[in-house]
């Protein structure tokens, strides 16, 4: 009995490594996806010393978790004109230049102001310059604004209801509309996916109705972009850049944008990083 109790014991251990193991490979293999950007199934069986099937299962699993999306013949972490890239894969990107906008962002807001954020990772960033301005009330959809402000003295979280959408980290759906014209803030703070001439666009269309009801909601809007989103594409127009207040953007922005930009009357501010 002792040893059929030891056997069953060392076996509940080994199913217990082997599932560890298999975590460790994934993840291991989401951040090889995450630095190149995309690969192939033949790339990662040899990267990692394992079979097809193997990989076509590991991908299967990080598929359905939404952290990446099948692609030619392998997947990608990147963003299409489609489909957004997950939240945490686009936190990950440009966070300098996020993380100044942000800072920068932070000085247009006033104690005892209401501000609206949205479920960007730009407003994440945001957030966290938040913290030391009080009183304020603070009022997003974006799960991750939610969490970085939740404990903070002298500062009211609003958060909006509505479906939960694990890829956008955020609440989205007719019950978040409709939560949002409900109330009224001085000052929206917003990021768009991409930026192509002087029009904003995003991926998904219910992202797009979350951000216009947030821009009506506001009598200012600020919008923060780094400079990777301009020239880049995406599906769905969200608004011309001219019914934002202000724009911010970081100095890797070519400078004749910029100009063009201020030639049509449009409040462009550029943050050095």
């Amino acid at each position: 009995m002792h040893n059929d109790g030891g056997e069953s014991s060392n076996t509940h251990v080994g199913v217990q490594g082997a599932r560890q193991g298999v975590k460790q490979r994934r993840r291991a293999m989401l951040d090889f996806i995450i630095q190149a950007g995309t690969a192939q199934v033949d790339e990662l069986a040899s990267a990692f010393g394992v079979s097809r099937m193997t990989v076509h299962r590991d991908l299967d699993t990080l598929v359905k978790q939404g952290l990446v999306h099948k692609q030619y013949g392998g997947v990608t972490t990147r963003s299409t004109n489609v489909v957004e890239s997950n939240f945490q894969f686009r936190l990950r990107i440009a966070d300098r230049e996020k993380n100044e906008l942000a800072r920068a962002a932070a000085e247009f807001v006033q104690p005892g102001e209401a501000i609206m954020l949205d479920d960007s990772t730009t407003a994440t960033y945001v957030a966290r310059h938040l913290i030391a301005i009080n009183p304020l009330t603070v009022i997003s959809n974006g799960f991750g604004v939610i969490e970085t402000l939740k404990d903070t003295q002298g500062i009211q979280v609003i958060g909006l209801g509505g479906d939960y959408r694990p890829r956008f980290n955020a609440f989205l759906g007719l019950l978040c509309e409709q939560s949002i014209g409900h109330l009224r803030a001085n000052t929206v703070l917003m990021s768009v996916s991409a930026i192509h001439g002087t029009t904003a666009y995003l991926q998904d269309q219910e992202v797009v109705k979350v951000k216009r009801a947030l821009m009506e909601a506001a009598d200012r809007r600020i919008l923060l972009v780094n400079s990777q989103k301009f020239g880049s594409s995406a599906l769905n127009r969200l608004a011309d850049l001219s019914e934002f207040d202000m724009i911010l953007t970081d100095d890797q922005v070519d400078r004749d944008i910029i100009d063009a930009l201020q030639a049509e009357g449009m409040d462009v501010r550029v943050v050095a990083t």
